[in-house]
């Protein structure tokens, strides 16, 4: 349940911060709105991980590599790790160019994390089993 409202709660802040990460990187405008918007998605990436985890030890016993979502957990990682370097470069004052570059990166990641969980969904309605993804996207 937490993962069905955080999982699309992330997806709009990842949307929304998208076009302002791309506007600022276009104008040279709006570097507070963009970076704000960063910190918003990045701290629905790590509820989502930590939730997810959760889910994952409730589940299938582990909290994380369950051979269920192994690959998932592995995408997730690099995600959080990209977003982890943008909070460093963040905090030791990177340029902001190379700030919201580290943001894109994240977000292609992201991308590619969602597209597991959606593809994983699919499949498990597909074959009419119950072991949907609730771990939500993790990244």
């Amino acid at each position: 349940m937490v993962q069905g409202i955080l999982a699309p709660l992330q997806f709009l802040a990842f949307g929304v911060s998208l076009v302002l990460v791309l506007r600022y990187l276009a104008t040279d405008q709006g570097y507070a709105a963009a970076t704000v918007s960063i910190l918003v998605k990045t701290g629905f990436l790590y509820t989502i991980m930590v939730t997810g985890a959760l889910w994952e030890k409730a589940v299938f016993g582990q909290y994380l590599f369950a051979p269920a979502f192994f690959w998932e957990d592995v995408v997730s990682f690099g995600v959080i790790a990209l977003h982890t370097l943008y909070l460093l470069a963040l905090w030791q004052g990177w340029a902001a160019g190379a700030q919201m570059a580290i943001a894109l990166a994240a977000y292609a990641a992201y991308v590619v994390n969602a597209a597991q969980f959606v593809w994983k969904l699919r499949m498990a309605r597909l074959e009419g089993g119950t072991d949907a993804p609730a771990q939500g996207v993790a990244a």
